[in-house]
């Protein structure tokens, strides 16, 4: 990695002299240096480094280091984004740039050619014959392997990927190139020098011929004729590469060896054979000395390819040699068979072995020309294998010996073959089965030799030579295993795809092919080659299927499922001649069946052409030399194990033959002691040496002690004697430990996924994990030593204790689970150990960033970004479990969040700079998740196109996040430079556009579900919006602006609601066509909600203060549309596109029959509104609908956003106790007026109960048994309570004294459920249920401090510019300054507000309402509480009102910010109002004054609203998703706060009348939603 980089890319990064200009080539060679390659290495680099520098026991050099490793990531990660917007723009002139290389160098193999006929060629220095032979051979896959991919990517008009393609080609030709020279050069025959150079020259001249056929291809993408010059000139490179290859020494011998195997086939193909002239005996015998002779060629052919290669020709030359005699002696055989069949089973088996013996050559041809081509030494045991089994299927076949004598012999060539390719394939034993059979085996060997039982005899060496070949593989692979957990060995790694799996198929699918035209071939063999054909055809297009989903390579994607489409087409091609074939075995079927086998070798051929790429295959392990000794006493084991094995068999089967000889007796019994030796030894090394433990033991030891270090460390710092460390700053050990602590997070998964599977990384992992406790503990004691605070101090040491204690937890489980997959009973140990560290790992970060964010150290936030931006480009994310829709709402939640913070950033640098260290950590965690978010939007998305671009984009908004993040980090260092300050406002603003920019990508994603997203969000605003209205017509404060009826109203609110159900017809059906049409009808919905909204508001104010309970009926009514209308939004974004079967689709109508009935309420509701006779009976049917429909929500699957406690869920039962009361009294008086009020309390009493039971249902304390029982009881109350409202119902229609008496039973029924439902939450609580403790001596002083911070946010206002002008409204003030007017309006009257009810609070104490003693009743209390929270909530809105009144005119903040702060004073001030009302004397002064105070801020803060609002919306545009940060002046006027007190003293009298009403309802706490920012 590092070296590599040092010495060979940054060179040609920054080659001096040549400027930067782009038309020079010079850029085509920047680009050639940053391919990926070389940037993953330099990300490998950046992460070793970080993962060295807490080893590194010299400071400053460690320092230095870690600077450094920062540096490069942050840069690469530019260079990366920089490199990717070169490519897009570079595309053509890339190509140019290959071709004028391959020009270049064809040039250069001229010039060699001439230096050669001269004789003056010379090898350059350090080439020698075999590396040259190497380097051509390994580098002639490169170049067939990018030459596919050019051609894919020009096939299919990509131009960026084609310029790549074409880049990697020419890198390939230029190695290819100097390697064919030092080949020419080394060799010492002048005519294979020349044939050489001639052939590499003919492969440069084809390859500028592609490169430039290519590049016409790209400009008229789908031409057939140019596709078709494309494929024609692709393979005559691929033919002269084949020459090329093949004019390396040694690879002439191998083809003259696999013609001449060919030749001597060819004497099967003749159709009768003669009878043959020796007698069976003799040529028996004749064929078992052959097959001998030609199993030993086999073996030594596998070692020629270890060695030079004159070794493999030589060996290759014997093999064919033998082959031939061998080939003699079998049809010898089979003119001894009796009949025809017999002897075409011999032919068959001759052509086997001849197959085996051409895919044994062509394997170690090509393990000769590339030894480390991942998998070839597998492909060559195979082979070897695979001759030694078809050799003895003919035997068995063929001789007639005494029973056992051929068992015997092919065990003994089997383990022959054993022994020479003992470490290939690595699978996995069940030891003690197979120890068992082997030796239940070896018993019945000697057993049935001694008893003459001869069939018993084979069978048991037949079992025993399979036992002993299984035993050898297991061997192999604990060999490897413990070769691989060396330190120093590094282990090979999976590829995309296994080149074997598709080398295996091409080879069958050709060799079936060639049966099934072969015009000897029989029906069954026709038959049998089919399915040979369809099985292997079969697995190679699943392989490319899997390949497809798991590479990130675009092209790659496209090509391999275009691939598998082209083998499957062709094969179904096939399969159709075949069955006429079948049907009628005519010399013309037999032609189109060969016809149609060609297209289908084609693609096979291609396709295993294109999956060799060395992009996609496996690497290879390396083992180290102390690797290799540490396998020694396993391989000897087995070597002794297996040659011994054979001199038992061979014993035994003299013994067999002659039981009576005993002198072999006692050398059989020598055999098998030292059979069952080896195989004790062999075991014995395995256990000895198992992966891993040694490492586990000496880590766990380390670990210890620095648990007694850090023990000792806490003692001291308990005694305050821990000992300051001086020769560091406190920064430096910060930073220190940082580095240490995120080094071990990261080590957490790799080790659980070694101890559960990965022998072979286990051992590096844990000592790599123990290697940085001793720095941890070294840091964390530094740092405590540094701080003052002693609870600080101790929370470090205990959290690095906890961490060191969970690491020791994890090695004792991840010693237990050792890496083996099968030992499942460890796993979960393994998984819970995991996640413990990790939450340790968790704790001391989060104890770090705040330590380090209060001091103004973003080093670590800067790497958590960069690190989230490289995640983005690590091609594949996890599986995808979502649709696009479900990320891009997760996307939008994220990026807005984040512009909400960079918003927040800014008011804060200018009010107080010490916040934004929490701001920027805030921002930090949001765009981890973004970025992870967005590769899941970026992975889903279609087409690519616009993955790619979310892609960037996401990348784009973390380069800003890390500008910001620093520059709050400087502001914080020294929060008065207002330079810095000036930076951050423009690195916020350039956060807020990019954010902008993330939208704008994922709408061109789904334009429809974007602005449902967006839609959903204005409801939600509404909904809010209305919970406030209701609580302002609860206290009865409500009115209408002037003299106006409800009659005004009630046309405008049908004919919106009317234009509601069109858009909702709209919405339903947009989720079925285009992306526009479901945009256009959730901006039109969005729309028409707003203005509902409006109309009903204005309708409810009409009816006066004096009915609130009616008001609320109808806000009621209206918000249970805007609620359906929000659920149908979300609906109708997880319906878009599907189909129309899908589940989702049923949950859209679903969504849309609510939306109806809740419109048809409201328009029933609007019109029962002013008949007094039946507007009780339509509230009472309203709540019963919404009740349902809360109801559902509560049995829904969905777990809440939330959890809350218990006691939160027994309070909330209380308001149902109330409101059954209520109901039974309105039951029997059947008044209207009692009906509204029972219908209104019913709702918000059932819908808090249910929501405080699901939410306190699902705390994550609360176990499975105590949940289902909670919200079984809390459907059971609903459903009595709905029973109840029902029969109040029947009751209103016919009232009789019977039904009235049944009333009691119902309400029995509610009680019930409400004492479990109590029950149930008592349960989750667990033992310590305590009163909690009577606040109320505390109110007072608390409303006294809240008045003070209100009066001195109104001073900090005061104090700013522009002056305050005159008091009256005045219209010729531009925006900014009517803001500032409106906020210190409402800043003057919520002091006085808050006052008035402390006034109020000390009152009601004096008149003894309120007791001020804690004894007295949860009641006051709860009062209490209430009062001291409104309170804290109004002085908390008002000063964040000023601050972004503050921002705003400064031009820093949105309008949306200012809306929602100014709402949030209006929500508090309400609940204030409620808060004192519930106990107070409507007739007290403190009380008027409270009201009086309390229309003052509605007023004001309304006014504020509506200003900032119109200056919003006047610029609102339907495609504007860019976050607002400036403000337009000149809106219309704002009404000065004082008119507004003047013009309602009238309501405050109207007022008075109310509180009795109002006195006895239980103050309930605000809803959360107000509580949010709505912005």
């Amino acid at each position: 990695g590092p070296s590599y980089l040092l010495h060979s890319v940054i060179p040609r990064l920054v080659s001096p002299g040549s400027g930067w200009d782009i038309q020079k080539p010079h850029l085509g060679h920047v680009l050639a240096a940053l391919d990926d390659p070389t940037i993953l290495a330099m990300l490998k680099m950046v992460s070793s480094a970080k993962a060295a520098v807490p080893t590194v026991s010299d400071q400053a050099a460690a320092m230095q280091l870690s600077q450094c490793a920062k540096n490069l990531a942050t840069s690469l990660a530019e260079l990366r984004t920089a490199s990717q917007k070169a490519h897009e723009a570079c595309g053509p002139m890339e190509i140019d740039s290959a071709l004028n290389t391959v020009q270049t160098l064809k040039n250069e193999l001229q010039d060699a050619k001439m230096t050669a006929v001269e004789s003056q060629l010379k090898p350059l220095p350090g080439e020698t014959l075999e590396k040259c032979a190497q380097d051509l051979g390994s580098t002639s896959k490169a170049v067939g392997s990018s030459m596919a991919q050019l051609l894919t990517c020009a096939a299919q008009g990509n131009e960026h990927y084609t310029g790549v393609a074409a880049r990697e080609t020419a890198q390939a030709l230029k190695t290819l190139a100097q390697a064919a020279r030092g080949v020419a050069a080394s060799t010492t025959d002048p005519a294979a020098a020349h044939a050489m150079l001639d052939s590499a020259r003919d492969v440069m001249e084809g390859s500028a011929m592609l490169i430039q056929e290519a590049k016409q291809a790209l400009i008229a993408p789908g031409d057939a004729e140019s596709q078709q010059r494309l494929a024609q000139v692709a393979k005559a490179v691929s033919h002269s590469l084949n020459n090329c290859v093949n004019c390396l020494p040694g690879q002439k011998d191998v083809d003259v060896a696999l013609k001449s195997i060919g030749e001597s086939s060819k004497k099967l193909l003749v159709d009768s054979l003669p009878p043959s002239t020796k007698p069976f005996q003799e040529a028996q015998s004749e064929l078992n000395q052959a097959a001998a002779d030609l199993n030993q060629s086999a073996g030594e052919v596998v070692h020629a390819t270890r060695g030079q290669s004159g070794e493999l020709a030589a060996a290759s030359g014997k093999f064919s040699d033998d082959f031939d005699e061998f080939l003699d002696a079998g049809i010898e055989m089979a003119g001894q068979a009796q009949t025809k069949e017999d002897q075409i089973q011999v032919i068959g088996n001759l052509k086997n072995i001849s197959m085996a013996s051409s895919k044994l050559l062509l394997a170690a041809k090509s393990l000769s020309v590339d030894p480390g081509a991942p998998n070839a030494k597998n492909l060559l045991a195979a082979a070897a294998r695979a001759v030694t089994e078809s050799i003895n299927q003919l035997i068995t076949l063929c001789t007639q010996q005494a029973p056992g004598q051929k068992e015997c012999d092919n065990a003994l060539r089997e383990l022959e073959v054993g022994e020479n390719v003992k470490c290939s394939k690595l699978s996995e034993c069940c030891w003690p089965f197979v120890l068992q059979v082997l030796g239940e085996s070896m018993a019945g060997i000697s057993q049935n030799a001694k008893t003459g039982d001869l069939p018993a005899f084979g069978e048991c060496v037949g079992i025993a030579s399979k036992a002993l070949c299984g035993l050898t593989e297991a061997a192999a692979q604990a060999a490897y295993l413990v070769g691989i957990s060396d330190p120093n060995s590094q282990a090979g790694h999976q590829g995309l795809v296994d080149p074997i799996q598709f080398a295996r198929a091409n080879q069958a699918i050709q060799m079936a092919c060639q049966n099934l035209v072969d015009p000897g071939s029989s029906p069954s063999q026709v038959l049998s080659a089919a399915t040979i054909v369809a099985k292997h055809t079969s697995a190679l297009c699943n392989a490319c299927r899997i390949a497809s989903s798991k590479t990130a390579n675009p092209v790659a994607k496209r090509h391999f499922v275009q691939s598998a489409k082209e083998v499957a087409n062709s094969t179904a091609n096939l399969v159709k001649t075949i069955k006429a074939l079948d049907g009628d075995f005519s010399e013309d079927n037999r032609n189109k069946c060969r016809i149609a086998t060609a297209p289908l070798i084609e693609a096979v051929e291609n396709l295993t052409a294109f999956a060799s790429n060395p992009e996609f295959v496996s690497i290879p392990a390396q083992i180290s030399s102390e690797g290799s000794q540490a396998q020694e006493p396993i391989l000897v084991s087995a070597k002794t194990m297996l040659e011994s094995s054979s001199y038992l068999i061979r014993t035994a089967r003299s013994l067999a033959i002659n039981p009576k000889d005993p002198p072999t007796w006692s050398v059989l019994a020598g055999h098998s002691h030292t059979v069952s030796d080896s195989i004790k030894s062999l075991i014995t090394s395995i256990r000895d040496k198992a992966p891993g433990q040694r490492e586990c033991d000496y880590s766990i030891d380390g670990i210890n002690r620095c648990i007694r270090d850090i023990e000792q460390a806490s003692l001291a710092a308990v005694s305050q004697s821990l000992a300051t460390r001086d020769d560091i700053s406190v920064e430096a050990l910060q930073e220190q430990l940082t580095s240490v602590v995120q080094e071990i997070g990261h080590l957490i998964d790799p080790i659980a996924t070694a101890a559960r599977g990965e022998a072979a990384q286990l051992g590096h992992k844990v000592t790599q994990l123990a290697s940085y406790f001793e720095p941890l503990i070294l840091a964390a004691v530094g740092v405590a030593s540094k701080i003052l605070d002693h609870q600080q101090q101790m929370t470090v040491l205990d959290q690095t204790k906890t961490l060191a204690e969970s690491a020791l937890q994890m090695l004792y489980a991840a010693k237990e689970g050792g890496g083996n997959p099968k030992a499942q009973h460890t796993h979960d140990a393994i998984t819970e150990a995991a996640q413990l560290m990790k939450e340790a790992v968790d704790d001391i970060m989060v104890t770090l960033n705040e330590a380090a964010s209060e001091v103004g150290l973003v080093g670590g936030m800067v790497d958590a970004i960069a690190e989230a931006m490289s995640k983005l480009d690590e091609g594949t994310p996890p599986e995808p479990k979502g649709t696009f829709v479900d990320y891009q709402t997760t996307v939008v939640k994220y990026s807005k969040a984040i512009a909400v913070t960079a918003q927040e950033m800014m008011t804060k640098s200018v009010t107080n700079p010490e916040e934004l260290g929490g701001l920027a950590s805030q921002m930090t965690s949001d765009y981890g998740h973004l970025a992870l978010q967005g590769q899941m939007a970026a992975a889903t998305a279609e087409p690519e196109e616009i993955g790619f671009q979310i892609r960037t984009r996401v990348q784009d908004l973390g380069h800003g996040c890390i500008f910001l993040v620093q520059k709050a980090g400087a502001l914080q260092v020294c929060p008065t430079d207002s330079y810095t300050k000036k930076e951050l406002i423009e690195c916020a603003r350039a956060v807020t556009e990019k954010v902008s920019l993330v939208l704008w990508a994922l709408q061109a994603g789904n334009k429809g579900t974007q602005a449902c997203i967006t839609a959903a969000t204005a409801v939600s605003g509404i909904i809010a919006d209305l919970d406030t209205t209701i609580m302002f017509a609860t206290a009865g404060t409500l009115n209408a602006e002037n003299s106006e009826t409800f009659a005004d109203h009630r046309e405008n609110i049908l004919k919106t609601a009317k234009a509601l159900v069109e858009d909702t017809k709209l919405l339903v059906s947009g989720a079925a066509s285009t992306p526009d049409k479901l945009a256009q009808a959730a901006q039109s919905s969005a729309a028409t909600i707003t203005q509902l909204a409006e109309v009903v508001k204005l309708g409810a104010a009409s009816l006066g203060s004096d009915d609130p309970e009616t008001q609320v009926v109808l806000i009621n009514a209206i918000k249970d549309v805007a609620k359906a209308l929000s659920d149908l939004i979300s609906a109708t974004k997880g319906a878009a596109s599907k189909p129309a079967d899908d589940p989702s689709m049923y949950q859209l109508k679903g969504a849309a029959k609510v939306m109806v009935t809740n419109v048809t309420s409201l328009l029933k509701t609007v019109k029962a509104v002013e008949d007094e006779a039946t507007r009780g009976t339509r509230a009472l049917e309203a709540t019963i609908e919404c009740i349902k429909q809360e109801l559902m929500v509560f049995q829904s699957k969905d777990v809440p956003e939330k959890t809350s406690s218990p006691e939160e869920s027994i309070r909330m039962t209380k308001g149902i106790t109330m409101a059954t009361a209520k109901a039974v009294a309105a039951g029997n008086s059947c008044r209207q007026e009692d009906v509204i009020a029972t219908a209104n309390l019913s709702r918000k009493a059932v819908s808090d109960m249910l929501t405080a039971c699901k939410q306190a249902s699902f705390h994550p304390d609360v176990s499975d048994e105590v949940r289902t029982r909670a919200l079984r009881f809390g459907t059971e109350c609903t459903l009595g309570y709905l029973d109840l409202l029902e029969h109040v119902l029947v009751i209103l229609q016919k009232p009789t004294p019977e039904l009235k008496q049944q009333l009691a039973a119902f309400s029995k029924r509610v009680a019930g459920a409400v004492t479990e439902l109590i029950q149930a939450a008592e349960a989750m609580k667990g033992t310590e249920w305590v009163d909690p403790e009577d606040p109320t001596v505390i109110a007072e002083t608390e409303l006294l401090g809240a008045a003070a911070s209100i009066e001195a946010a109104a001073k900090k206002l005061e104090q700013l510019k522009p002056r305050a002008k005159p008091k009256q409204a005045d219209e010729t003030l531009d925006f900014e300054e009517q803001i500032l007017e409106a906020a210190k309006s409402i800043a003057a009257a919520t002091s006085a507000l808050v006052k008035s009810a402390s006034a109020a609070q000390r009152e009601l104490v004096a008149q003894g309402k309120v007791g001020s003693i804690p004894a007295n009743a949860a009641d006051d209390g709860q009062w209490s509480q209430g009062l001291i929270s409104a309170a804290r909530m109004v002085a908390a809105a008002t000063s964040s009102l000023c601050e972004a009144a503050n921002a705003s005119v400064q031009g820093h903040a949105s309008e949306e910010k200012l809306i929602s702060s100014a709402k949030q004073v209006a929500a508090s001030t309400a609940q204030l109002l409620v808060a004192c009302k519930v106990k107070a004397d409507q007739d007290s002064e403190a009380m008027r004054r409270l009201q009086a105070a309390g229309n003052a801020v509605k007023r004001a803060s309304d006014n504020l609203v509506r200003a900032a609002q119109k200056a919003a919306f006047g610029k609102a545009d339907d495609d504007d998703v860019v976050v607002k940060t400036k403000f337009v002046g000149g809106i219309a006027q704002i009404i000065a706060a004082q008119e507004e007190m003047l013009k309602k003293e009238r309501e405050l009298e109207e007022a008075r009348k109310k509180l009795a009403q109002i006195r006895q309802q239980q103050y309930k706490f605000l809803p959360t939603e107000l509580r949010e920012d709505e912005g």
